[in-house]
């Protein structure tokens, strides 16, 4: 299959389609230059989405980086042959910025951050993860943002802010907060496992599914009867994320034991 052909058949939706060109030129030039080639960052949605465009375009060779370990914002990384993964150098691609602002008071927010950052003419595929701290936040960009960030990047909110770059090392997210529910459920259904994990009603979970609210492994899902199994990430407008650590056997009752961590 052509490009064409290739996207009308993985998407419909205008903007995605334009995410997966763009990655597809990024492999096209990798392939036939002999070089690695990046996207911009993708968020974890559309990275399920340019998943089986590539399985349909053989598996190429490929990478997933966003400056550090467990980044929500990656670029993806076509790989020539001659290459491999240890050594390709995240710094040719991606910076770090350090934005420190004043340590007592402050309460600038990730919205706030990412405002300034859209204000100043970034988009935001541009930009990686935000990681707001006490008295300083850190952004992960590509490589060629940075010298932008770095000049025009003065406030947030009501805050200046005193930059530097720093090394993609340097990185220091907050370990996530979860929490871990261990339930029953009656079957591992998209609306039951919801249920469970969000501490909500049934019905209530399933009206969230049929009202185009929650994701199953990033990619909308409006059936509340889809299987769900280990591993999968079901995210829920509003209330957050949480992923299927485990699926025991049945209670005393006959209901499916099941593991669930819950993102807070």
């Amino acid at each position: 299959m052509n490009k064409t052909e290739l996207l009308n058949k993985f998407s419909k939706d205008p903007e995605e389609r334009i995410i997966l060109a763009r990655a597809l030129d990024q492999l096209d030039r990798a392939q036939n230059r002999s070089i690695p080639c990046a996207t911009q960052f993708l968020s974890p949605a559309q990275r399920a989405a340019l998943e089986p465009l590539l399985a349909a375009c053989g598996h190429p060779r490929r990478l997933l980086h966003g400056g550090y370990e467990g980044a929500e914002r990656t670029v993806c990384v076509f790989l020539p042959d001659w290459q491999e993964a240890e050594d390709w150098d995240a710094a040719d691609e991606l910076a770090a910025i350090e934005c420190a602002y004043p340590p007592t008071g402050a309460d600038l927010t990730h919205r706030d951050l990412l405002g300034g950052l859209m204000g100043i003419g970034l988009t935001r595929e541009r930009v990686g993860d935000i990681l707001v701290g006490e008295s300083a936040a850190q952004v992960v960009c590509l490589r060629d943002a940075a010298p932008i960030i770095l000049s025009q990047f003065g406030q947030a909110g009501r805050y200046r802010l005193k930059l530097k770059e720093i090394p993609l090392s340097s990185l220091s997210p907050a370990p996530a907060e979860v929490k871990l529910i261990h339930d029953t459920v009656a079957a591992l259904r998209l609306d039951a496992v919801l249920a469970s994990g969000f501490s909500l009603a049934r019905g209530k979970a399933a009206d969230a599914v049929t009202g185009g609210r929650v994701s199953l492994n990033h990619r909308e899902c409006l059936k509340p009867d889809k299987p769900v199994g280990e591993g999968d990430v079901l995210t829920c407008r509003g209330l957050g994320k949480c992923v299927v650590k485990t699926v025991g056997g049945q209670s005393r009752k006959g209901r499916i034991i099941v593991e669930i961590e819950r993102y807070l």
